[in-house]
């Protein structure tokens, strides 16, 4: 029963990535790019981690110089990369396909997992894999948009990247848990080395205007957008590769979003789901509940 507490971690986090839609809208339009609203985020979530750190324990904030080798793997070529991979990818392709190749994830994850962890590649897994890629395909809503898909060689790439860069950072977050870092730890630094590479990439005026023009409200909004978009989804899913298999949190990371982004779009942008996009939910769904039952020998 335990076991399955943990899964919900990634679930939950994968759900908490999907709202990512509804804060970048407003930045968007704004005419912010995206380094500065990756760095809106990093920041503010940065923030506060440490002050929460440093209220709650400062042992949280020490670190050994001869790991700081595992957060920049965390942090540069983890949350960095495939940020900045798949913002790439949706420029150059249209977002329903840049989400598909993101989804493709867990088969990276499961790869190196088997080569760094020794996690075993099972049939159960692999299946899983593709009912959960066969879902968040339908979802994403590309096959109600095929008339309208951009393509791209670059834009295929990049997508692919942010997938690979995603199971790097389920890597090297792992390994880091394996020294015995504290997820609290392994977060903060990880922001911390992407803030490094993005703070002189970040238009601070557009920022700073963006603040000024509704102090109280803006400020809230960014604070949420750290939270929810950062703090939390990072927070839990790092959580769970403590007790959880690596390609079963990236499976149900990956198959949390569109469900999440799908119920977003409604809510929030009107944006009513086709019959195809809740079939694909639905065999979403169907995957999570497969890796929800009790006899589970495969992991």
């Amino acid at each position: 029963m335990r076991h399955r507490l943990f899964l919900v971690l990634p679930l939950l986090s994968g759900a908490l990535f999907g709202s990512v839609g509804v804060f970048v809208r407003k930045l968007y339009e704004f005419g912010m790019d995206n380094s500065t609203i990756l760095t809106s985020r990093i920041f503010a979530a940065a923030f506060i981690l440490l002050v929460g750190l440093w209220i709650y324990d400062k042992t949280l904030l020490k670190i050994r110089w001869r790991d700081l080798w595992l957060f920049v793997g965390t942090g540069i070529l983890g949350m960095l990369a495939l940020n900045l991979c798949y913002n790439e990818s949706i420029h150059r392709v249209t977002l329903s396909f840049a989400a598909v190749l993101l989804s493709m994830a867990p088969i990276f994850v499961m790869i190196l997992a088997a080569i760094f962890f020794k996690e075993k590649i099972t049939l159960y897994k692999t299946g899983l894999i593709f009912l959960a890629l066969l879902g968040c395909f339908l979802a994403s809503g590309i096959l109600d948009d095929l008339g309208q898909i951009r393509w791209s060689s670059s834009g295929v790439l990049f997508g692919l990247g942010s997938a690979f860069f995603y199971a790097l950072y389920s890597i090297f977050s792992k390994k880091a848990m394996e020294r015995e870092y504290n997820v609290y730890t392994v977060i903060f630094y990880s922001l911390l080395m992407a803030l490094i590479i993005l703070l002189p990439l970040t238009d601070w005026a557009k920022l700073a205007s963006f603040v000024t023009v509704a102090p109280a409200e803006n400020s809230v909004f960014l604070l949420l957008h750290a939270l929810c978009t950062s703090v939390l989804p990072y927070l839990l899913y790092t959580a769970a590769l403590n007790r959880v298999d690596t390609s079963i949190a990236a499976i149900l990371a990956s198959s949390g979003e569109p469900a999440a982004a799908l119920l977003f779009g409604a809510v929030f942008f009107s944006e009513m789901p086709t019959v195809i996009t809740a079939g694909g939910v639905l065999i979403v769904i169907v995957a999570i509940a497969l890796i929800f039952r009790p006899s589970r020998r495969h992991a």
